[in-house]
């Protein structure tokens, strides 16, 4: 389910964007610092949201390949700012999750000094995916994050995960609230995509919208 704010994707760009995920995707490298960064040389696109909300499952499964990005079922296992190559012409950036429940307060705000590091000074930086799990809807954490990126003028869309867990008629209310509650942040796509990387949903929708928001 997609909310119709705007244009939805066109047969060609749906396939173009397949080919393009077909191709071949790498870790580079996790950073810890903003210092080692690598250069901002090509269009980035990250994934953000709450801890354990899928993030490395929903970027292997864009991509086709399971262990690419190491999926955890520990909360906070991603501490670091960890970068993907595809086809050496866009990188996928997976962001510490925010929200952790099992690292103290110290080493949680570390993480997320380092998130905000990141989207605040990353000038090749095309969109933000800000992660949702689809069962719960958002969190006050969510509009923490959301407040955060409206301030920083950053571009990000809402991806809700894990719709195979919900029936149809629940997937298109969720996303028809979370789509009302995001209409007047300014730095908000309008467009809500609900995806199971479980069953495929919404996969290729998201690949195009990455298309068009790295390379348009």
């Amino acid at each position: 389910m997609i909310s119709d704010a705007d244009t939805l994707a066109s047969a060609e760009d749906l396939e173009s964007a397949r080919v393009l995920f077909a191709r071949q995707a790498s870790f580079i490298m996790g950073a810890v610092s903003v210092d080692g960064l690598p250069t901002p040389d090509l269009p980035e696109v990250a994934f953000a949201g709450r801890s354990n909300v899928g993030k490395s499952s929903l970027i292997n499964g864009l991509v086709n390949r399971h262990g690419l990005a190491r999926a955890s079922n520990e909360p906070g296992r991603t501490r670091e700012v960890n970068f993907f190559l595809l086809d050496d012409r866009l990188r996928l950036v997976d962001l510490p999750g925010y929200g952790w429940a099992k690292v103290s307060r110290g080493v949680a705000k570390k993480f997320q000094d380092l998130g905000r590091a990141y989207l605040r000074g990353r000038p090749n930086l095309r969109r933000v995916y800000l992660l949702i799990d689809s069962r719960h809807g958002l969190k006050p954490a969510d509009g923490e994050a959301m407040d955060a990126l409206d301030q920083a003028a950053v571009s990000y869309q809402i991806v809700l995960t894990k719709a195979d867990k919900l029936k149809p008629a629940e997937i298109d209310a969720v996303v028809q609230r979370t789509a009302a509650a995001i209409a007047k942040r300014p730095a908000a796509f309008p467009r809500v995509i609900a995806t199971s990387t479980e069953k495929g949903t919404g996969l290729p929708e998201l690949r195009a919208e990455i298309v068009q928001a790295a390379f348009s």
